[in-house]
């Protein structure tokens, strides 16, 4: 995986943990929410930090919030390819 793209994993791993943790929800259902929305947000400004070098497949995955794809993408595939020009 390219080294860059560290923060991202982490933080799409910890969202996959967050939605897991039931014990979490049912204990404080607002905190839970609370924290989703905050690793939510971190994951956006991380997309927007590597926009200019993120492969096409795992910026569009970021940009739908397709977050578990981006996820196995980064697993699979390591981030590591370079930009192609994408055709609409």
């Amino acid at each position: 995986m390219n080294p860059e793209f560290g923060t991202l994993h982490a933080l799409l791993q910890r969202r996959l943990y967050l939605i897991s943790d039931h014990t979490f929800r049912d204990a404080d259902a607002p905190g839970h929410l609370a924290a989703l929305q905050q690793i939510s947000e971190l994951i956006t400004t991380e997309h927007h930090r590597l926009k200019p070098i993120l492969p096409n497949r795992l910026a569009h995955f970021l940009q739908q919030a397709s977050f578990s794809k981006a996820l196995e993408f980064l697993e699979n595939e390591g981030g590591g390819g370079s930009r192609v020009a994408q055709e609409h």
